[in-house]
């Protein structure tokens, strides 16, 4: 992990969800407070405007910056979990990145304890954890991979009924409309297996 592909990467993964504000603002309408795309943009946006300090660090310290600047900006609800997630996951990591799988998944736990909450509750949680499966099992072609995991996870979350956050409130009408959080988690999962694959990294 080069500072050079670290910066490429804090961009992509940036840059899509600043560029889908607009979708997960329509999403969380359906079924939050309607506040999820603009709080992710205004978070990323820091996230942007940092990413060349951020990239000069080594992996664990760049990626609590990333969660620092996550939990200070977002806000919402999306704020403490993506923070908790990135900062997790820097605590964790290894500064080459070796032990991915195995940070992520302690980065996926600190997630479920931070919201109190569990795959199958209509949650971002609920892409995470395929993801999780996906890393562990491994593979050369997993940048290519995880995506469509990724994405099948998102879709699978429409016929959900919600039984955590703000979606919950709406009982039965809560089915039938995607999660906003597995849709931004899916869209970063997807923002960085891009760059790593063009990279030739998978």
């Amino acid at each position: 992990m080069t500072p050079a592909l670290l910066h490429r990467l804090l961009l992509a993964v940036a840059d899509d969800v600043i560029a889908h504000a607009d979708e997960l603002t329509a999403l969380d309408q359906a079924i939050g407070d309607g506040d999820h795309g603009v709080n992710m943009k205004r978070g990323f946006e820091t996230v942007r405007a940092e990413a060349e300090s951020t990239a000069g660090k080594p992996l664990p310290e760049a990626l609590k910056a990333v969660g620092t600047q996550l939990v200070l900006k977002v806000g919402g609800a999306s704020g403490p979990l993506y923070g908790t997630l990135f900062l997790a996951l820097g605590k964790e990591i290894a500064p080459d990145g070796a032990n991915l799988a195995a940070a992520f998944a302690k980065a996926v736990e600190a997630v479920q304890a931070r919201g109190k909450s569990h795959p199958g509750q209509k949650t971002m949680l609920d892409v995470l954890t395929p993801v999780e499966r996906a890393l562990a099992e491994g593979g050369a072609d997993l940048p290519r991979r995880l995506p469509k995991v990724a994405d099948a996870a998102a879709e699978a979350t429409i016929p959900m009924l919600a039984t955590r956050g703000r979606a919950s409130f709406l009982g039965e009408r809560s089915v039938g409309h995607m999660d906003p959080g597995a849709r931004s988690s899916a869209l970063i999962v997807a923002s960085v297996c891009r760059v790593l694959e063009g990279a030739n990294l998978g």
